[in-house]
C-alpha cells in the first residue's frame, strides 16, 4: 500500500507546488508572517489548494522536524479529470452512477463512503478541492483500501461537477431532508449522480437549488438525522435495488 508523504518547510512546499506535486492539504501556522510565507499564501490562492491555519502544537504533532510553520500532505492517489472520467464511463456502455461529496469533512466518514461506493459499483467520486476531508492514511484505512480502486476527482466547486453531469445527460439527485420526496420516490435507473452533504450543514443551499431532484430517507425514530456514511449507503443500495 502506498504511504502518505509529508513535506515540511516553507520553501520546500513552495517548490513542491510549483513542480506539480499532487498535494492534498497544507497546514499553516496561525500568525506566521514574512515575505516567503506571503509568497506561499499567494500561491495557495492561485492554485486553489486545500489549506487550513492551525496552532503550532498541531504542526508539532504532525512532524518532529523543523517545519517552519508549514506542512503539506501529498495525496496517496492520483486524482482523475472529471471530463475524461465522465466520458469514459458513458462510452463504456455502463449506466453511470456518480457520487458528489459537498464539503464532507470527517475523514472516517469519507473513507467509509468510499468503501461503500466501491462495493456498489459507483463510477466515480467527486470532491471539492477546498473544505473537504483529506485523502490521507486515515481515509485509506477506513476505506479498507477501496480508495485505490475507485476513481476520485477534485473540482473547484461541487456546482462545477453538477453542471458537468447535467450537460452530459446525467441526472443529479440531492440527498436532503428539505423535500417531501423519499429515496423510494426517485428513479435511479437512468444515469445519475447523488450529492451527499457535510456532517453538520448538509448540502449547500446553492447546490441543492441547481440539482434536478431531491430525496430524503424516512426517519421513524426521535433522532432527526443519520450518519452521512450510513445515509449514503442507503441511497446507493436503493439505486442498486432499482437497477437489478
Amino acid at each position: 500500500m502506498e504511504k502518505e508523504t509529508t513535506i515540511f518547510g516553507i520553501r520546500a512546499v513552495i517548490e513542491a507546488i510549483k513542480s506539480g506535486e499532487n498535494i492534498d492539504k497544507i497546514f499553516l501556522q496561525k500568525g506566521l508572517r514574512g515575505e516567503l510565507f506571503t509568497e506561499l499564501e499567494h500561491l495557495l490562492n492561485k492554485e486553489r489548494l486545500n489549506s487550513s491555519y492551525v496552532p503550532v502544537e498541531k504542526l508539532n504533532r504532525l512532524s518532529k522536524k523543523n517545519h517552519q510553520g508549514v506542512i503539506a500532505q501529498i495525496a496517496p492517489i492520483t486524482f482523475h479529470d472529471i471530463e475524461e472520467l465522465v466520458t469514459s464511463v458513458i462510452e463504456s456502455g455502463k449506466v453511470p452512477l456518480f457520487l458528489l461529496l459537498d464539503q464532507l469533512s470527517d475523514v472516517r466518514n469519507f473513507g467509509a463512503i468510499v468503501r461503500t461506493a466501491e462495493c456498489t459499483g459507483v463510477s466515480g467520486i467527486i470532491i471539492q478541492k477546498k473544505g473537504g476531508a483529506p485523502v490521507n492514511g486515515d481515509a485509506i484505512k477506513t476505506s479498507a483500501g477501496a480508495i485505490f480502486k475507485i476513481p476520485i476527482c477534485k473540482v473547484d466547486h461541487i456546482k462545477d461537477a453538477v453542471f458537468h453531469m447535467q450537460a452530459s445527460g446525467i441526472k443529479v439527485i440531492a440527498a436532503t431532508e428539505k423535500t417531501d420526496n423519499t429515496v423510494y420516490d426517485i428513479s435511479f435507473k437512468e444515469p445519475c449522480a447523488i450529492i451527499m452533504g457535510s456532517e453538520g450543514k448538509g448540502i449547500n443551499p446553492s447546490v441543492i437549488k441547481v440539482s434536478d431532484e431531491r430525496a430524503k430517507l424516512p426517519l421513524l425514530g426521535e433522532i432527526e438525522s443519520l450518519n452521512v456514511s450510513v445515509a449514503c449507503g442507503a441511497f446507493l443500495y436503493e439505486a442498486i435495488r432499482q437497477r437489478r
